[in-house]
């Protein structure tokens, strides 16, 4: 599979909605909404090159648990009900390292879309009847 070896801590900060990593000496801190919006799932990436979908409403999303898979990576399971897509270490050591890019790349394809971060609210107004 990959030879990125297992992190040495996993934990999983709930109100915080962080998920803490530490590879070796370096500790990363990755929050719900960016492990959200870039899952490894075939419904986020899409079924080959050039085909993501670009996710957004997502900035209030949250992670309910985690889920060991293997000895390769994790599950995680998101609060909107995502939970397909395996967190390999080599992908997870790969988001923390690329944090900042993927960032900007992320906040541009939103402004491109003219997407939101925050989650979308749909307004009725009713009339008083008459």
């Amino acid at each position: 599979m990959t030879d990125t070896p297992a992190p040495s801590k996993i934990l999983l900060h709930k109100k915080s909605k962080i998920l803490e990593l530490q590879f070796g000496t370096d500790s990363y801190e990755l929050d719900a909404e960016f492990l959200r919006v870039h899952s490894p799932s075939a419904e986020v990436q899409g079924h080959g090159p050039g085909q993501a979908i670009l996710q957004f409403g997502k900035a209030m999303v949250a992670i309910d648990k985690l889920e060991p898979t293997g000895h390769y990576g994790i599950r995680i399971y998101f609060d909107d009900g995502h939970d397909t897509g395996i967190y390999s270490w080599e992908y997870l050591l790969h988001l923390a390292r690329n944090r900042e890019q993927l960032d900007q790349a992320y906040e541009s394809a939103l402004h491109r879309e003219g997407k939101s971060r925050l989650p979308q609210a749909q307004v009725l107004q009713f009339s008083p009847p008459s």
